[in-house]
C-alpha cells in the first residue's frame, strides 16, 4: 500500500493544480514572510523585473533552507508546483502538506516518464508554473555543486526557459530577534531552452552562483578534488 502511495504522489494531473492550492500556498507565505520571518530576519526580494511575462517557464534556484519554497513563491508571485524528493511522502503528515501546496513526488536517481507527464500537465494550466531545486536538498556549503541535470533535460523536453534563482542569507537559520539577519531571493535573467543540454546546465550554476556570490563547481572539477585525498586533507 505504501508503494502505491508514492506512485500516486509522482502524478498529477492539470485537474491537479487548484485554486484551493494556490490559496494554501499564499497563506503559508504570509504566515512564513510576513509574521514569523520578520523577527529574525530583513527580506529582500530582487529582479522581478526578469520574470517572463509572454511565456511559461521554471523556476530553479539553490536550496539552503526550508524556507526556500515560500520565498521562491513570494519574490515569483506566482503559483508554483515543486518536485519533492519522494521520501518527503513516506510520511502521512508531510505528504498532506506537501500535497495541499501543490508538489509531487520525483525519484531523484531516475528521470521518470510520470515526472514529464506530470511537468507537461502543469505546463497546461493557466498560470502554473513548475518549480525545481537542482540540488535535490538543502546544501549550506556555500557551493553550487552535486546537480541533477533533470531539470535541463525537462526544460528542452517542455521547449520551456528557466529562470535562475538565488536564495541567500539563510545558510544557518537565526532565532535571534536581537541580530536580525538578511535574506535575498534574487532571479536572473532567463536562460534558454533552445541549447546543448550541457550548456543549459553550465548556465544555471554559473547564474546561481553569480546572484549567490557562491562557488560554482562543475562536473569535472568535483572528479578532480575527489581524486585528489591528500591535498583535501591537508586544508
Amino acid at each position: 500500500m505504501a508503494e502505491k502511495q508514492k506512485k500516486n504522489y509522482t502524478k498529477r494531473d492539470v485537474s491537479d493544480f487548484t485554486e484551493n492550492k494556490y490559496k494554501f500556498q499564499l497563506f503559508s507565505r504570509f504566515v512564513v514572510l510576513k509574521l514569523v520571518l520578520p523577527i529574525f530576519y530583513k527580506i529582500e526580494y530582487i529582479g522581478r523585473e526578469n520574470i517572463p511575462t509572454d511565456r511559461n517557464f521554471i523556476v530553479a534556484g539553490n536550496h539552503i533552507s526550508y524556507f526556500d519554497p515560500v520565498l521562491a513563491g513570494e519574490v515569483v508571485n506566482q503559483p508554483i508546483a515543486y518536485m519533492g524528493k519522494i521520501e518527503l511522502f513516506e510520511k502521512p503528515i508531510m505528504a498532506a502538506i506537501c500535497d495541499g501546496l501543490g508538489c509531487f513526488a520525483v525519484n531523484r536517481e531516475k528521470l521518470e516518464v510520470s515526472t514529464i507527464k506530470t511537468a507537461l500537465n502543469i505546463f497546461k494550466t493557466d498560470r502554473w508554473r513548475l518549480g525545481i531545486f537542482p540540488q535535490g536538498g538543502i546544501r549550506r556549503n556555500r557551493k553550487i555543486e552535486k546537480i541533477n541535470k533533470g531539470f535541463a533535460a525537462i526544460a528542452k523536453q517542455m521547449k520551456t526557459d528557466i529562470l535562475p534563482l538565488g536564495i541567500v542569507g539563510c545558510e544557518e537559520y537565526n532565532w535571534n530577534p536581537f541580530k536580525r539577519k538578511h535574506i535575498k531571493a534574487m532571479l536572473g535573467e532567463p536562460i534558454s531552452y533552445n541549447q546543448e543540454l550541457d550548456a543549459i546546465f553550465d548556465e544555471w550554476g554559473e547564474k546561481v552562483a553569480q546572484l549567490t556570490g557562491y562557488e560554482y563547481i562543475k562536473d569535472e572539477e568535483q572528479e578532480t578534488k575527489k581524486e585528489q585525498p591528500s591535498a583535501l586533507a591537508s586544508n
